[in-house]
């Protein structure tokens, strides 16, 4: 880098330079490759390089800060959306697990229904079997006694016969 003019701010010739300073350039030097095209050194004093580290910062600073705090509110910004978001998420979470419990409430009280009716026609079928087990139960003895009566006039029906025979006398 070439600085015309500044000889005089700083020494008066190179050989006034700090010591220190032909130290760094000289490790700059041993560091590069070597090339085709001769290398120019430049001495630059410590005070000009410290006002124009203050012009470059004292130009761009206010501008990195304000670029800093814009930054820093958009990232705030973007947290307090993104926490905005999650809660959304959740409610419609929530929403979507109502929506469920409802079916499952209207699924539930469908089955009752079922449950109920099945109940009732259990009930009903319960009534009727006891019903036709009672009618068996007058048909059988109705049956039964009817037998009986037969028995007994058949029984009766053949004493008679048996009287109405007759009966050879004894010889005394």
């Amino acid at each position: 880098m070439e600085v015309e003019g500044m000889e005089e701010d700083g020494p008066s010739s190179q050989s006034e330079l700090p010591q220190s300073e032909d130290l760094q350039s000289e490790q700059l030097e041993s560091q590069q490759p070597e090339s085709s095209a001769p290398v120019e050194n430049v001495y630059v004093d410590k005070k000009t390089v410290d006002k124009l580290t203050e012009g470059l910062l004292s130009h761009y600073l206010p501008d990195l800060q304000n670029s800093k705090r814009a930054l820093q509110e958009l990232t705030q910004n973007q947290l307090i959306l993104l926490d905005t978001l999650d809660q959304e998420v959740t409610k419609f979470r929530e929403c979507n697990t109502l929506v469920d419990l409802n079916s499952l409430f209207t699924e539930a009280k469908v089955y009752h229904n079922k449950l109920v009716n099945i109940r009732k026609e259990m009930i009903m079928l319960h009534e009727k079997t006891t019903k036709l087990k009672k009618r068996a139960l007058k048909l059988q003895q109705q049956k039964q006694k009817e037998a009986l009566e037969k028995e007994q006039q058949r029984e009766k029906e053949q004493e008679r016969e048996r009287q109405l025979i007759a009966k050879p006398a004894k010889r005394t």
